[in-house]
């Protein structure tokens, strides 16, 4: 067995893996990175990316649709073959960036293989035992299957296999009404597919429910049956028809149809690590991290998904592995704070949030004011059509922007600045000096700050010194 001795060791080639990997060797700092399966994890292969692309082609199947309102006539016809060339190719193109090769060329050892803690200070891979200063678990999370009776004897997708499909369902069943049930919700309807969504609480419930229902407006103006506050009591298969028995206010009733995607949670995914011999403690399959990301062995940090408590998205890995690499190259001291990350449901219309909703803000007692402005007061909007939403801020009652939720066209677009103006701690006033080119939709997000304002315009006050300077003419 080869013994290898890099100053890091990274378990998991997805997102948050390949960070800590390309920037400790861009530093010229010894690297080995252990992947079991794809090179990208989850986001490029399974998740982030293949959704967005298939979200991409439902929403070009939709504007054809739509086209009539600006005059453009138009036919629509889904080759659900070609769509699936199309997300494969999206990953192909991808595919590259993450590859083992081109980490290999960037200094990385890469191992393919599944990696094991043999105890606090080594891991074995295969034929290697690497002894590194400092280990990074970034193994993300797989999805999650409720304890549904009969679930465990039926076919049923995830997101690990419902790109796969190189035909459209003719029912699609989604247990789950949250951001990938939605979206894979929208895109099947408007590709085709007949789609019933069921949630046994609310759908997006970690989001703004004041924004969120404009979603599920939407949704269902689409097509998209939505049935919220339903058990799923038991799934079956009979006849290549997959049914599942559910349990509402009104009783027990029975739904049929061609496909179950099963949308309703992740896991971390840390079953063969060795964690126990690591001395490395994990809570409800999480790994239990502080707020450097590192574990109960000081030696072992924790990122992403696997990581107990943490937001699971791609961008927040990445964040993580920024933290670590300050910290175990440069010894600086970091902490995680999950106020500065956003995130979105790509639905149309989009949903973003980021800081405090106003919930939480209501939560931790602190004297706030809520801004809105809608998007159909938007020139840009009403040349496009999109006038359907509207951004919403949490500022505190001295003008420190505390939280901002949009819905509505690009708002995973629109939200960058205000998680920029949260992370530095900035007062609404800088908001509403800003210059924006006309027409653009981010001038939305400028009219709710000066909205905060307006209560001064009346103040007699005010209205008295413009009064006295008029006398200077």
């Amino acid at each position: 067995m080869e013994t290898l001795k890099p100053d890091i060791c990274v378990i998991g080639g997805g997102s948050g893996g390949l960070s800590v990997a390309a920037a400790a060797a861009a530093f010229g700092v010894p690297v080995v990175l252990i992947e079991k399966h794809k090179m990208g994890g989850d986001c490029l292969n399974t998740g982030c990316v293949p959704s967005k692309a298939l979200l991409a082609a439902a929403k070009h199947a939709h504007a054809l649709r739509e086209a009539g309102k600006f005059g453009v006539d138009a036919t629509v016809n889904v080759d659900a073959a070609k769509v699936h060339e199309h997300v494969q190719s999206v990953i192909a193109a991808i595919a590259p960036i993450d590859s083992a090769e081109r980490f290999t060329g960037l200094g990385v050892r890469v191992i393919k293989g599944e990696a094991k803690f043999k105890n606090k200070r080594t891991v074995t891979v295969g034929d290697y035992e690497i002894r590194a200063r400092r280990f990074v678990i970034a193994s993300g999370s797989s999805p999650a299957a409720p304890p549904i009776p009969g679930l465990d004897k039926i076919s049923y997708l995830t997101n690990e296999s419902i790109f796969d499909l190189k035909t459209l369902p003719t029912h699609l069943l989604i247990i789950g009404g949250g951001p990938i049930g939605l979206e894979m919700a929208q895109a099947f309807r408007r590709l085709g597919s007949a789609v019933t969504v069921v949630e046994a609480a609310t759908p997006l419930s970690k989001d703004d429910p004041e924004c969120s229902a404009i979603v599920l407006a939407a949704l269902e103006r689409e097509g998209v049956v939505i049935r919220s506050g339903v058990k799923v009591k038991q799934a079956g298969q009979e006849n290549g028809k997959i049914t599942l028995t559910i349990e509402s206010a009104q009783g027990d009733e029975t739904i049929e149809g061609s496909n179950l995607l099963v949308a309703a949670g992740r896991k971390a995914t840390v079953d063969g690590l060795g964690l126990e011999a690591a001395r490395i403690k994990t809570e409800r399959g999480g790994i239990i991290i502080n707020k450097r990301l590192k574990t109960s062995n000081s030696r072992v940090y924790a990122i992403g998904d696997c990581a107990a408590g943490q937001l699971q998205f791609t961008h927040a890995a990445n964040y993580h592995a920024g933290l670590v690499i300050r910290n175990a190259l440069f010894r600086l001291p970091v902490s995680v704070n999950n106020a500065v990350i956003p995130w979105v449901t790509y639905t149309e219309p989009e949903l973003a949030q980021t800081g405090l909703s106003e919930a939480q803000a209501r939560a931790r007692g602190l004297a706030f004011r809520v801004l809105r402005w809608p998007y159909h007061d938007n020139d840009r909007a009403q040349a496009e059509r999109a006038t359907r939403g509207h951004i919403k801020l949490i500022v505190a009652k001295r003008g420190r922007i505390l939280g901002a939720t949009i819905v509505g066209t690009q708002a995973g677009e629109l939200i960058n600045m205000w998680t920029l103006a949260i992370s530095k701690k900035l007062n609404i006033r800088a908001m509403t000096g800003i210059v924006m080119p006309y027409p653009t939709l981010s001038e939305i997000g400028k009219r709710a700050a000066i909205d905060f304002f307006t209560p001064s315009l009346t103040s007699p006050y005010v209205r008295r010194i413009i009064g006295w300077l008029r006398v200077f003419g």
